[in-house]
């Protein structure tokens, strides 16, 4: 009789996403489940669903007849994540979960660094142990983050560029890339890195500035909202499209070698140009409707960043393809969209 191992090994690849419930695992979910992958998701518990950005791939927790299977996990419960392990069997394990909020991480430094840094490590030491224990082999992606990169004297940045974090989030995720290398060094384990640049789409939480601008001026211009809120408007970041982003780390786990690579689109823009894009698009003035607070201005600002991808392009043969103008256009779109049936519902 063949083992559950035996019989894992003659089906599609697996694949566990921590995050899934977020803007890029829901992304990915539907990349690998497109690509063939039977799909498994890592859900922490709420009072209140949180999957709405996947319930279009799912019916239910555990095993189903869902083309994507969630389990309730955390990064906290080292324990519940080595049984979710032994009971999905994953090739691949992509680690998207994370309390990712730069702002809120000074208000909350200890959860953040657990969930971030310390769970990295978790669920690293999870996949490790599995793999003694049974021999598979399993590949393991680590979402970092240009924020590593904080303070930095090179622009632009690129794999090479020196970490100096700015936030307790970026420091906890400076922890997790380090440990992920630790274990690809001292164990041999397939785990890569991704220095993801800021991306952004229709998906993003609306706490995020970008999603915030196109929510906040869509429900102005019918009439649902009569000022935005916010905070640095000089800040440059490389935003990209997070849809282009998840094929990238789907890539770096099916290379023969496990290394880290810089996501990014080799562009940058200030906070303040994508107000006006967006605000132009709409026919609206940003003077008349936008104030500053500076609550919302981090204890430590990260002035600029821009991302080198030219080492993923080169192996991963991976480039952007939706750009800044295009970005916001699309999350326009979708925010007017929303903005408009909310109106209706109000009468």
């Amino acid at each position: 009789m063949q083992s559950r191992a035996e019989k894992h090994d003659l089906m599609a690849k697996v694949a566990l996403i921590t995050g899934v419930t977020g803007q890029d695992g829901s992304y990915l979910a539907e990349l690998l489940l497109k690509k063939g992958y039977e799909v498994h998701g890592i859900v922490r518990r709420s009072s209140t669903f949180t999957t709405g950005r996947i319930d279009h791939l799912h019916q239910g927790f555990g095993a189903n007849e869902s083309p994507l299977n969630l389990h309730y996990g955390d990064l906290g419960d080292a324990t519940g994540l080595r049984r979710i392990i032994e009971q999905t069997l994953p090739d691949e394990v992509y680690n998207l979960a994370a309390q990712s909020h730069v702002r809120i991480s000074f208000d909350q430094p200890e959860y953040t660094a657990d969930v971030v840094g310390v769970g990295a490590l978790r669920l690293l030491e999870a996949i490790r142990d599995h793999i003694q224990r049974s021999g598979r082999t399993v590949r393991y992606y680590q979402a970092g983050s240009s924020e590593m990169f904080g303070e930095v004297a090179e622009i632009p940045q690129r794999e090479t560029t020196s970490f100096h974090p700015r936030s307790p989030y970026a420091c906890a995720k400076c922890y997790a890339h380090w440990q992920t290398v630790n274990h690809r060094e001292a164990y041999g384990l397939f785990a890569s890195n991704g220095i993801l640049f800021n991306h952004e789409s229709p998906r993003r939480g609306e706490n995020f500035v970008t999603r915030k601008i196109t929510r906040s001026a869509t429900r102005i211009k019918l009439g649902l909202q009569d000022k935005l809120t916010l905070g640095n408007l000089d800040a440059k970041r490389d935003w990209g499209f997070a849809g282009d982003y998840v094929e990238a780390m789907w890539q770096m786990l099916q290379q023969d070698q496990p290394d880290d690579f810089v996501v990014a689109t080799g562009e940058t823009h200030s906070v303040r140009e994508f107000l006006d894009l967006v605000f132009n698009k709409l026919e609206l003035d940003p003077e008349r409707y936008v104030d500053f607070d500076p609550r919302f201005m981090r204890p430590a600002e990260v002035d600029i960043l821009i991302g080198d991808y030219s080492k993923a392009k080169r192996l991963l043969g991976w480039e952007p393809r939706v750009k800044f103008k295009e970005l916001a256009e699309m999350m326009v779109a979708s925010d007017l969209e929303l903005a408009e049936r909310e109106k209706r519902s109000l009468g």
